[in-house]
Parts: C-alpha cells; structure tokens; sequence
C-alpha cells in the first residue's frame, strides 16, 4: 500500500515535470499598428442663438476650462507609453486637447482633416446640442435608425466609412509596428470601432469627453483592446456625452 502522503508527493512532482498551459495573454504582434483613440476634452457650451465659429462648415468650438483639465489629464496617462506619433484633426478642439502630451514628448502632430467629426449638416454650429436637449422627433429618429443623415444636410455612414476608412489605412500604413495616439471626436470613435466589431452603428456612441479607447490594427484587422476608458478623469467633474 502505498500511503496518501507519499501519492501527494508523486502527484506535486509529476505536476512539476509536465509541461503547463497557462490561459493565453494579449501581446501586441511586432508589425502590429497600436492606435489609442483619444476623445478631446469637453469644449465650450453652446449658446442659445450663438453659432459656434465654422471651419469648412463645422462648428470648431475651442475647450472649455474643463476641457482643459482633460487635455491635462490624458496627457499625464499617455506621457508614460511609449508613443512614436500623435495626430489631430483640423478641428482646434483636437489640436487643443493634444497639447499637453504633445509638449511633454517633444512631439509635432499630425493633422489629418478625414478624422475630423461626423459633419451635422443644418445642425451644425452647436445646433444639435439644442436638438438633443429638447428631443427633438428628428433627433429620435435619428436614435432609431442610427443614421446621421436623418438630419437634412448631414453626412451618411456610406460617407463616414470612405474618408474615415482612408484615414485610418493610411495611418496604418505609415505606422507599423509604432504606437499612435490620434485625437479624435466622439463620432469618429463610435464609427471606429462599430466597423471594427461589425455592429449596429451607433453601438459605440457617447464616449466621455477625455476618454481613451484602443484598437490594434494587424493583418488587415482591427481588434478591439479598451473602449473609454476614464480612469484618469475621476479627478474631474464629469463633461458632455454629446458627439462633437
């Protein structure tokens, strides 16, 4: 007979000696493109009546003060990777928010325009936080067949996957094996990773101003690794879900 202790003994060690599986953990592959996704601070409040400024026909807002405080905020998060290239878009709510990581790294941005925010069409300006405020039926409806072009003028989602697409491909393409930071909007990101994951189109809206998402771009494909992440915003008082 043998006794349970010296069975103990037998089982740890054979234990030992066979060759272990341990659950899988996600490294980044060597080729890989690493894009964090940064929503830009909350910018000013729009006014009854006041138009925002217009670029090209887009409400271009700069950050509020707690906007600013975000911009801070990310830039202390992301200063502790190891971040080959930043990039903006045309809209100085971007540029303004990418500031603080860009200075702390010593690092020139990028614009790149077909990141820039779903284009609102007659809502534009600061418009559409009216819109949503009051519920508006075309705002609802809007909600329910997730589609922007519901507003008249506004960009449809064929267009929104053509030059955010482009974009996208071709920071890719410019970037491997790098970590990039892009300061974008809150529809860009929702659009990002709805494409990504193959879901409804507004699966992925209202992302927190300041918040952090991240896709991995490999052979053709985008995974999904973090969506809003805002962990180093507790700090701050909480600012807009709106888009733009």
């Amino acid at each position: 007979m043998i006794s349970s202790k010296l069975k103990t003994r037998f089982n740890d060690r054979r234990r030992t000696i066979s060759k272990q599986y341990r659950q899988h953990k996600f490294i980044v592959p060597e080729e890989a493109t690493d894009i964090y996704l940064v929503r830009h601070g909350e910018s000013r409040a729009a006014i009854d009546g006041e138009l925002f400024p217009l670029l090209e026909g887009q409400g271009d807002p700069e950050l509020s003060s707690e906007g600013r405080l975000q911009a801070t905020a990310v830039g202390e998060r992301l200063a502790r990777l190891n971040v080959d290239s930043v990039y903006v878009t045309s809209l100085k709510r971007t540029a303004e928010t990418a500031e603080p990581l860009c200075k702390k790294l010593n690092i020139v941005p990028i614009v790149e325009p077909d990141l820039r925010e779903v284009h609102l069409g007659d809502w534009e300006g600061g418009i559409f936080r009216v819109k949503v405020h009051e519920n508006d039926p075309l705002y609802q409806k809007m909600q329910r067949e997730q589609r922007w072009d519901v507003i008249p003028g506004a960009e449809s989602i064929e267009s929104l996957r053509l030059r955010i697409g482009n974009a996208l491909s071709g920071m890719i393409r410019d970037n491997p094996g790098r970590l990039v930071v892009a300061f974008v909007h809150g529809g860009v990101i929702g659009h990002i990773l709805a494409e990504a994951t193959k879901s409804e189109a507004f699966a992925f809206s209202g992302s927190d101003n300041g918040s952090i998402s991240r896709i991995v771009a490999v052979d053709g494909k985008l995974i999904v690794r973090a969506f809003n992440q805002a962990d180093h915003l507790t700090s701050i008082a909480s600012g807009s879900h709106l888009p733009t």
